[in-house]
């Protein structure tokens, strides 16, 4: 008798799950670190169904606990979740080791730095966010990315273009 083949899955399985391209635009990352997410069990099947987004996210330290929070990531509701499902909105914990909670802290608390979440990625099956510690671009700033992308760009194409003759 003849198996039927399983399908895929919808979305991502393994991988990147959901990027922040605003970010890397409005932002010149300093330096990137790595951090789990505390989720509950229905909050996991949509992100590794991909459809996790983290436009107007951000990452911040509770001063009294010293924990830190992933806020404004968009997680909707399970579709076959029940009333326990989660809330799309909620405040996510990140599991940091102490000593980079306190580097976070301390690039924080310098003026015109945030901490952005860049990426959300599953890793061996386990949920995981990349945070850039970022500081704001000015409009300056901006043009001269978008210029030096546009001869990148325009090298590669011409580089393509000789190796072909």
């Amino acid at each position: 008798m003849a198996e039927k083949k399983k399908e895929p899955a919808a979305g991502p399985v393994s991988g990147t799950v959901a990027r922040n391209r605003k970010a890397l635009h409005d932002f010149e990352v300093l330096e990137r670190l790595e951090a789990g997410l505390a989720l509950q069990g229905t909050e996991v099947k949509v992100v590794r169904a991909g459809h996790a987004g983290l436009q107007g996210a951000y990452a911040q330290i509770d001063k009294n606990t010293g924990e830190a929070w992933l806020c404004g990531v968009n997680i909707p509701p399970y579709g076959f979740g029940n009333i326990f499902n989660h809330d799309s909105l909620r405040a996510r914990k990140l599991l940091l080791h102490r000593r980079e909670l306190l580097k976070l802290r301390a690039h924080e608390e310098r003026k015109g730095c945030t901490i952005v979440p860049l990426s959300l990625y599953l890793k061996r099956g386990r949920v995981k966010c990349e945070l850039g510690v970022c500081r704001g671009k000015n409009v300056v700033d901006k043009r001269e990315t978008i210029k030096r992308r546009e001869l990148d760009r325009d090298a590669r194409r011409a580089m393509a273009s000789a190796v072909r003759r």
